[in-house]
């Protein structure tokens, strides 16, 4: 899974690329452009195509520059959709960056332009209002979308991040419920025994041993109660793994509760009660294994 760094380095970089591959895009049509106006209606003499290319490169460069303000303003300033004062708020922000684009690009051209000259009244009287009718529309439509893009861009980048946290939350709970799950190991807690119309709920850390009794099985408490269920020592061998041992055909034995192993020459399990449990042959290695972990 990607991590909050990878993701934000992974959207930078496609917004770098986009954003290099509409520079270049402009800046050969514009240069087009302009070669296909000068030529059809002769408005320059001796004119090269490298001097327009030089021309539009600087005007795209300036353009290009000023475009992180957009994304890094819009980051600051989320937009609310559903609010006026937020449209306005992005609407004088995007007119301020065009202003300012225009301004640079104006003094640019004024520095480049040989046999110009280079005072503020031919700025502002010339380079600017030229500027302002060719370039503002191209370049306001622009920062618009831009400024639209990187919104969505946001929002998609926080939804990503949040839609990574909740994965990870979803995996570092599913590890926490197999943690949960492997300790528990599935046993169960209680056993729920019918009594006539009566249930009797036995928790299983009270039980000291089980023994089959034909169709049934009977529970030994520690407080010296038995009870007969319907089951088989099979099933309640399953239900009861972890410290409950099958030691006989007919006991299953909570080891919890168990005092003493005596290997006499029929083994017996002592409990903390006294009862003697006895083990089958086929089980005692079992036993002998259990008991020495």
């Amino acid at each position: 899974m990607l991590t909050r760094p990878e993701i934000k380095k992974m959207n930078i970089k496609y917004r770098l690329i986009y954003l290099m591959l509409f520079l270049i895009i402009g800046i050969f049509f514009e240069t087009l452009q302009q070669l296909y106006y000068v030529e059809k209606f002769n408005l320059y003499e001796n004119i090269s195509y490298n001097i327009f290319f030089l021309k539009q490169t600087l005007s795209w460069i300036i353009w290009f520059s000023l475009t992180p303000f957009i994304y890094f303003f819009n980051k600051n300033n989320k937009f609310n959709h559903l609010s006026s004062k937020s449209l306005i708020k992005h609407i004088l922000f995007i007119f301020s960056i065009v202003f300012l684009c225009i301004i640079l690009i104006s003094i640019t051209r004024l520095l480049i332009d040989e046999g110009k000259e280079s005072t503020f009244q031919n700025l502002f009287s010339n380079y600017f209002p030229f500027f302002i009718f060719q370039k503002a529309p191209i370049y306001t439509l622009t920062y618009i979308g831009i400024s639209m893009i990187s919104n969505l861009d946001i929002e998609n980048l926080e939804l990503k991040i949040e839609l990574q946290e909740l994965i990870d939350l979803k995996n570092s709970n599913i590890k926490a419920y197999n943690d949960l799950k492997s300790n528990n190991d599935n046993k169960a807690k209680i056993l729920n025994i019918k009594i006539g119309n009566n249930h009797k709920i036995i928790l299983v850390d009270d039980i000291n041993w089980i023994e089959a009794d034909d169709y049934c099985v009977k529970i030994h408490l520690q407080n010296s109660k038995t009870y007969t269920m319907r089951s088989s020592l099979k099933a309640l061998e399953e239900k009861l793994k972890g410290n409950f041992l099958r030691v006989h055909r007919k006991a299953i034995v909570n080891m919890d509760v168990v005092k003493e192993l005596k290997l006499t020459q029929t083994p017996i399990l002592v409990l903390q009660n006294n009862e003697k449990i006895q083990i089958s042959k086929s089980n005692l290695k079992t036993v002998k294994e259990f008991i020495s972990k």
